[in-house]
């Protein structure tokens, strides 16, 4: 499954437009959301040279960059889609463009909506599990004593980030996610220009910036919030980026690429990028030395390609 990022921020700040610079779906920009408004689902590929090169080195005929699931939500009052609480992480966007913009208030302001949001959040689940430890079911009457020592915690304005003990995993609170600010403006990244770049070649639009895009902005700062790294699979087939945290195994690679292929592990081929480059083929670099054959708790390392051989 995709990295998956939800972006938030307060009316007017220009969410929707750096969804639309991010994964260039063109969704309607309006001023106000309305209460029926869905959220934006949209892909952004995460660009990277090193996979268009292993690429070209093998011939494969299809290139699959590693992508990012972008959700856009209208708020985060009331009912937060479940798209945004399974979000890995939360992009803040924070106006810094309208006369008498202040970011830092913006952003303080939008920390204590996702409170508020995951307080409401804990109160209907402990509604609801109040009335089935009815039934004198001992993991429940411990949940509920947990929920209400966590709905307290909330009422004081703490987030759950700042929880010391457990959360159930069923909440999936949206205070615990890494909350990366990004500053709609002219000190930060301007949204509406790179939502009408995203319409032009790499090329075109690069010759409009004086530096990175909103895009390689946005991977930056999720790949440090989130401690990214990228790893490779390249055949003839297919050549494809995939992202793991660092710090992650071989299996946990082999999970990411599918279920069954963790399943049916057996062991991992692991050479890295730039020796497989310098090498030309898979082949010379087990002939120098270059390629090893790794288990199931190996930590993948940024740049690596892997061969994950497995049977089911």
């Amino acid at each position: 499954m995709p990295l998956q990022v939800g972006i938030v921020g307060l009316p007017n700040s220009g969410k929707t437009t750096l969804f639309n610079a991010l994964t260039h779906a063109g969704a309607e920009v309006t001023a106000y959301a309305s209460v029926t408004q869905k959220a934006n689902v949209g892909v952004a590929v995460i660009p990277d040279e090193r996979l268009d090169r292993l690429a070209a080195l093998v011939g494969s005929k299809k290139v699959t960059p590693a992508a990012i699931r972008i959700v856009d939500v209208p708020g985060v009052r009331g009912d937060i889609p479940g798209e945004l609480r399974q979000a890995d992480a939360l992009l803040a966007v924070l106006d810094g463009f309208s006369a008498g913009a202040d970011p830092a208030r913006d952003l303080e302001t939008l920390r204590l909506e996702l409170v508020v949001a995951d307080r409401d959040h804990v109160e209907r689940r402990l509604e609801r599990v109040r009335k089935e430890a009815k039934s004198g079911d001992p993991a429940r009457r411990r949940e509920v004593e947990l929920l209400e020592r966590l709905l307290a915690h909330l009422d004081s304005g703490a987030p759950l980030s700042e929880w010391a003990g457990p959360i159930p995993s069923e909440l999936e609170p949206l205070t615990t996610k890494p909350l990366i600010p990004v500053e709609n403006g002219p000190s930060g990244i301007d949204c509406a220009l790179e939502m009408e770049l995203a319409e032009l070649s790499p090329e075109e639009a690069a010759e409009f910036r004086s530096g990175p895009s909103a895009l390689d902005e946005v991977v930056l700062r999720l790949k440090n919030a989130l401690d990214l790294i990228t790893f490779f699979t390249v055949g003839e087939k297919e050549a494809r980026a995939w992202t793991l945290q660092r710090g992650q195994t071989a299996l946990d690679a082999a999970e990411t690429i599918h279920s069954d292929i963790a399943r049916g592990f057996i062991r991992c081929e692991v050479i890295r990028w730039d020796d497989l480059l310098a090498c030309g083929s898979h082949a010379e670099a087990a002939r120098r030395g270059l390629q090893r054959l790794e288990g199931k708790s190996y930590v993948v390392e940024d740049g690596d390609v892997l061969n994950i051989r497995f049977n089911v």
